[in-house]
């Protein structure tokens, strides 16, 4: 009897210290190949910038002729460049090449990206060689969050004389996406992208 309440005990003590060992909370940047909502993220996060950020006048004639650079750390600057010249497009500028371009409008980008963390409170997955058996991850609770966020200014120059006319504010946006798991089968995410996939139980949510 007393053999078999130790064994129980040591049971119960290593399935403690699995559970304490398995609360985790943990941040880094995504490293992965960006899935589509990271994507998204991103995409969202810059024309959400343009659409809701400071809005001012860019001290150029309505109707001029620019011409678009990029420049920035990430290797994405040019894809914020694409957007912008859209953007400008919309606002009634022409865009033309450089010899023929009145103004040349540098995007500098200062951040884009996205931040992941998780938490994490249940059983990890379990394979041992000694154990025969394995088993997969049992979350009680579990959450996964992503925040995409983007943070650039254009600088506006005369093309002819190269003379800065003009700097703007930053342009900041965040944008995030969180999945949850509860109980190990209920699973439900809240978002504020407009067209995130719906693979799970979804919450959009509208700023």
């Amino acid at each position: 009897m007393r053999v078999s309440t130790r064994i129980g005990g040591g049971v119960l003590s290593m399935c403690f210290l699995v559970l304490i060992s398995a609360c985790s909370t943990t941040q880094k940047t995504t490293q992965s190949l960006r899935t589509p909502t990271e994507q998204l993220l991103h995409s969202e996060a810059i024309t959400r910038s343009l659409n809701q950020g400071v809005q001012t006048h860019l001290l150029i004639p309505q109707g001029a002729k620019i011409t678009v650079n990029a420049t920035g750390l990430s290797p994405d600057s040019p894809f914020v460049g694409d957007i912008v010249s859209g953007w400008l497009g919309n606002q009634g500028y022409l865009l033309e090449s450089p010899e023929n371009a009145t103004y040349r409008v540098n995007v500098v980008v200062n951040s884009l990206g996205t931040e992941f963390d998780e938490t994490f409170f249940g059983i990890p997955p379990i394979s041992s060689a000694l154990i025969p058996i394995a088993t997969p991850e049992l979350a009680f609770y579990k959450s996964q969050n992503q925040v995409g966020y983007s943070n650039f200014y254009l600088d506006i120059f005369e093309q002819s004389s190269g003379k800065l006319v003009h700097t703007t504010p930053r342009y900041l946006a965040e944008t995030f996406y969180n999945d949850y798991t509860i109980f190990l089968l209920f699973n439900y995410s809240k978002t504020d992208l407009v067209d995130p996939p719906k693979s799970r139980s979804l919450s959009r949510i509208v700023e």
